[in-house]
């Protein structure tokens, strides 16, 4: 039994360290895991953004719960992000994600810290404090859109 617990953790190990393309059988995969992990962060960030626009009223645990989940979130989209992956249709990802891959992860970087301080800020059920680090956060996702997605 504790021979078959290894080897599962060691299997488990080996493919948890394959290179991100590999998760993906094709293009089209990483294409849908890569909108699909957008399409939640967008929600819940959305959720947040109606209350900091005064569209619903604020409920700072619904805003930190929504902020927790935009956090893990922001993480996920990038290992979608392989080549062959870009196209022209709208949303689609520039060509230049590949040529200028630092500054595109350094856009992800950028936007993950803003999303981490729009967590904290909303723990502190404040509503100002909300308002500010959600225009932060926001301004991190609209440089990467304007730099790297095609409009």
């Amino acid at each position: 039994m504790k021979s078959l617990l290894a080897i599962t953790a060691a299997v488990a190990g080996l493919l948890s360290s394959l290179p991100a393309a590999a998760q993906f059988q094709k293009p089209e995969d990483a294409v849908k895991y890569r909108k699909a992990a957008y399409t939640v962060m967008a929600t819940h960030f959305g959720r947040i953004g109606a209350m900091v626009q005064g569209r619903v009223p604020f409920d700072g645990a619904a805003a930190a719960a929504n902020a927790d989940i935009v956090v893990e979130m922001s993480k996920l989209p990038f290992a979608g992000f392989v080549e062959g992956t870009s196209g022209t249709e709208k949303g689609s990802p520039k060509p230049n994600i590949w040529t200028e891959r630092a500054k595109f992860d350094e856009a992800a970087k950028k936007m993950q810290d803003e999303v981490f301080k729009l967590a904290a800020a909303a723990k502190t059920n404040n509503p100002d404090n909300l308002k500010a680090a959600f225009q932060g956060a926001a301004g991190a996702c609209k440089a990467c859109h304007d730099n790297f997605r095609n409009p």
